[in-house]
């Protein structure tokens, strides 16, 4: 699955678990590796940086972002093969 498909119906998925949030592809400028996806949930937010599969490259940086993010709130690389996984402790971040 190219990772463009797995990210459009992740972002349907996301919608139907969380009615009324907001999510929007990021795009920083100037911010080499920062998560590709923002979801605002009430008063809270989660990033999600898409992954075609779990043994997909990491490009630079992303580690560092996702790991430094997710001790703010909550980030995580996501892929088909632990998506019901990272979406259930998103869900629980965000309730």
């Amino acid at each position: 699955m190219l990772e463009s498909t797995f990210q459009k119906q992740l972002i349907q998925t996301i919608k139907k678990r969380l009615p009324g949030c907001i999510v929007t592809k990021f795009k920083p400028d100037g911010i080499t590796g920062f998560p590709d996806l923002i979801i605002f949930y009430n008063d809270r937010w989660a990033l999600l940086e898409v992954k075609r599969d779990a043994t997909a490259s990491h490009q630079p940086n992303q580690d560092y972002w996702v790991n430094k993010l997710n001790d703010m709130s909550f980030a995580a690389f996501i892929y088909p093969e632990n998506k019901e996984e990272v979406l259930d402790a998103m869900e629980e971040a965000l309730c």
